[in-house]
């Protein structure tokens, strides 16, 4: 089902968030550096007949993840919050600039094997703000329809030998987007059908955890 980009997509995905219950953070997630990343929403690239989210393909000269799909983001600046490093991050990484009150909710802290506690911030891009990606740290910029994400066949699970738990894919194009990404929005489109579905312990693939 399409879901145009207007202010009543915008109150109904408000809503969702809001009646989305946060898991509390375990003590094991005490010791992981805290990370932000954008579930940033705009018009489609068929425009405002869907709503889309912005996913990124990191810029191959990065230090690490190079080349690899990813929501806008990064580690949070000491005495930053998530949502404020999200919406930095956004600035930084696509030069949006949102004020506080584009923020319409928080899904749950993912932890990664490399250490990190990822906070996903979902938020609505004003339908004239245009994304202008910083080639330092973004190749590319896509906007994935929500419809896609909805569909039966868009994520699988599989497994490895290295873990018991099971590594989520998101198929997007021709190829496949893996957790983090692929479990923050996996738990998005669940968000959406108003499902709390958790995520924190679906794998990611032996290559993403350094």
């Amino acid at each position: 089902m399409a879901l145009p980009f207007d202010d009543t997509t915008r109150r109904n995905i408000a809503e969702r968030c809001a009646a989305f219950v946060r898991l509390s953070e375990g003590d094991a997630t005490l010791a992981l550096k805290r990370a932000a990343v954008a579930i940033a929403l705009t018009a489609s690239d068929r425009g405002d007949i869907e709503t889309a989210l912005l996913l990124t393909r990191r810029a191959a000269s990065l230090r690490t993840h190079r080349a690899q799909w990813a929501l806008p983001g990064g580690r949070c600046d000491t005495g930053e919050t998530p949502v404020q490093a999200a919406l930095r991050e956004l600035h930084e990484e696509l030069g949006l600039a949102l004020a506080a009150d584009a923020v319409l909710g928080l899904l749950d802290d993912y932890p990664t094997r490399s250490g990190y506690l990822i906070t996903p911030v979902v938020m609505w891009v004003g339908g004239t703000a245009v994304p202008v990606p910083n080639p330092d740290e973004v190749a590319s910029v896509h906007r994935v329809e929500l419809a896609a994400i909805a569909a039966d066949d868009a994520f699988d699970f599989t497994a490895i030998p290295e873990s018991p738990g099971r590594v989520i894919r998101f198929h997007y194009g021709q190829g496949l987007i893996h957790a983090p990404t692929a479990a923050l929005i996996y738990q998005f489109r669940e968000v959406l059908a108003g499902r709390n579905t958790r995520v924190d312990t679906l794998e990611q693939p032996v290559f993403a955890w350094k």
